[in-house]
Formats: C-alpha cells, sequence, structure tokens
C-alpha cells in the first residue's frame, strides 16, 4: 500500500498508524471512573513499538493526558535515538495530575497549550512534534480560531511541523482547516460508525483523516464477547455514555455481538483476521483514511501491520457490509 505525506512537504506515512492509548496504561477521572485500558507492561510496550517500526509502521498517535503523561513517556523510550525513523503526532488540551494519575478537566488558554507543548516535547525526548493535536472535540469554534492561531506560531517557531483538531465535528475540523499549516482531522470511523461529512471535508480541503476508534475499541477482533475487558481498571469496564458496545463488566452488549457476527465472514475474507478486516473497510471507504489501532503486545502490533499485505476490501465487500448492516437486516 501507498506511503503519504503528512501535510505538503512533510514526512510520509504508511497508510496505517498505531494509537498509543492504551499503552498509556491506568488514569481515571475526578470521580475515580477508569479512562485507560488497564494495566501494561511497559516493556511489552516498548518491544511492540519497535516491533512496529521493523515492519515499517511508522506513524505513533497519543496524547499529554494518556496514563496522565505516561503513554507520551513509553513513546520516547521506545524511540530514543531513532527519532528520524518516527512521525509523532500529540494532543493537548487537558490537564491531568501525574502523581495520582488523574485527568482535572479541560483547558483551552494559549497559555496552558505552551506549557503543555513544552511538557510533551519534553516527556517524548523530541525537539518538535510532527503532527500537534487540539484533543478537546467541543472547543467553541472562536476559542479553535484562536488556538489554530497559536498552532501556527508553534510552526514558525519550529516546535511543530503541522497541527490538526482530534473532533468530529465537521464544521469545527473546518476553523482548523483554514490554517496553512493544518493537514489532518482526527475523528472517529470504522464499520459501525462511518462518518460521510467528515470524509468530504477531508477530501475538499486536502486533509488526512486519522481514525480513531477503527476496532470500535475491541469490538472488532477476535476477541469479541471475551471476558478480558472487566479487568480493574479499564474504560470498557466502567462503560461512559458515548461507549455504547459494552456493558457494565466489559462485556460486549448482545446486539453488537449479532452485528459483528453478521459482518464477520466479508471481513474474514481471503485469509484476514476480524481486525484486519476492519482496517481494510477504512482503506476502502477513502484513501484519505490513516486508521491507528491501539495495541498493548508484540502479538497485538503484528497483527495489525500485517492488514497492510491484503490491501483495502472490494466495492462490492464495502457494499455487501452496508447491506448486511441496513437497519432492516440488524
Amino acid at each position: 500500500m501507498q506511503t503519504t505525506t503528512l501535510g505538503r512537504g512533510g514526512p510520509e506515512i504508511g497508510p496505517l498508524g498505531f494509537g498509543c492509548w492504551a499503552i498509556g496504561g491506568e488514569w481515571q477521572d475526578l470521580d475515580g471512573n477508569p479512562l485507560g485500558w488497564g494495566k501494561v507492561d511497559d516493556d511489552e510496550s516498548v518491544a511492540a513499538i519497535r516491533r512496529a517500526l521493523e515492519l515499517g509502521v511508522n506513524f505513533f498517535d497519543t496524547a499529554d493526558v494518556y496514563g496522565a503523561g505516561h503513554s507520551e513517556r513509553v513513546l520516547g523510550r521506545a524511540v530514543a535515538g531513532r527519532r528520524d525513523e518516527v512521525v509523532i503526532a500529540t494532543k493537548w488540551g487537558n490537564s491531568f495530575d501525574e502523581t495520582t494519575r488523574t485527568s482535572t478537566g479541560a483547558v483551552l488558554t494559549p497559555a496552558h497549550a505552551r506549557q503543555a507543548l513544552t511538557a510533551s516535547l519534553r516527556r517524548l525526548g523530541t525537539d518538535h512534534i510532527d503532527l500537534y493535536q487540539l484533543h478537546t472535540g467541543d472547543a467553541p469554534l472562536a476559542v479553535g480560531a484562536e488556538l489554530r492561531d497559536l498552532c501556527e506560531e508553534f510552526v514558525a517557531e519550529g516546535l511543530i511541523r503541522a497541527y490538526g483538531w482530534s473532533t468530529d465535528d465537521p464544521a469545527r475540523a473546518a476553523v482548523f482547516a483554514e490554517g496553512p499549516h493544518c493537514v489532518a482531522v482526527q475523528h472517529q470511523c470504522n464499520v459501525f460508525e462511518d462518518a460521510p461529512a467528515m470524509l468530504d471535508l477531508c477530501a475538499r480541503r486536502g486533509l488526512l483523516s486519522i481514525n480513531r476508534g477503527p476496532l470500535a475499541m475491541g469490538l472488532l477482533t477476535d476477541k469479541t464477547g471475551a471476558g478480558s475487558r472487566g479487568a480493574k481498571g479499564d474504560i470498557r469496564a466502567v462503560p461512559p455514555s458515548w461507549l455504547r458496545w459494552f456493558g457494565e463488566g466489559g462485556g460486549a452488549l448482545p446486539e453488537w455481538v449479532a452485528r459483528v457476527d453478521a459482518v464477520r465472514s466479508v471481513l474474514t475474507s481471503d485469509g484476514r483476521t476480524l481486525a484486519q478486516g476492519a482496517l481494510a473497510w477504512l482503506w476502502a471507504r477513502s484513501e484519505l483514511t490513516v486508521p491507528i489501532p491501539g495495541f498493548r503486545s508484540v502479538a497485538q502490533a503484528e497483527e495489525n501491520a500485517g492488514a497492510r499485505e491484503f490491501g483495502p476490501l472490494s466495492a462490492a465487500q464495502l457494499l455487501e457490509i452496508s447491506e448486511l448492516l441496513a437497519p432492516d437486516r440488524t
């Protein structure tokens, strides 16, 4: 599959990146609810990142708040001495306490943005960020415009190469797209959550579509229905309102298991695993998509990277899945 550039004259990335939320480990909100994916083995995370590099995946997306800074530290450790081989994206917009690993809420001031950028550079062990993204998806448009202009200042100072907004609202993404160095929008998109308006915006504005949740938080994997999501510290075990696929304890809800089963044979065609088929759906959906599946092990990194060998689903397969998921069929 072809590589693409992160903006005009920017670094090259492949059609796949890796999301680093899960490797941040355990963290929580102010009420003590989990925001991470449970316990992690940092050595395994580092090994997985380095294995991804061996397999040609060079784009890693994290955020300062993941694990209250821990994800950035792990990524920085993994790529130390290899900075010229990797393309790093991170995000800002949330405050947190590193000591207690607690997220303490959104902060959208220019002063905080500069402080957050300085801290991310330190944790990552680098002098620049390739893609800096606003992590507050519902920030007011006027605030977004102010922070977009601030990002242009960061570019001029050499602190970042490009920027984008992590949001599911095309109107907000369009505000950032007015900036000369806005190159991407990060948004939710997967087999069960298409995003035609956002993909249309990306096509019109020449933005990359960076897809978070490409495996539906693990629903679109061969562990569907397994109880592994019930572990302490896993957000899926105490799902917030937006996480509609799982019930208390982390089990996939029966109606969503049924949807997975309805499309399983198409997604696993030609020898793909279920996860590889879900990534193939995104590549078939648009040439601009760059899914960023999460990972916590070398085996997961290898499986996700292996999806590239199969390429996108065919147009006929894309249509078949659409028909299988039509309301009157499910």
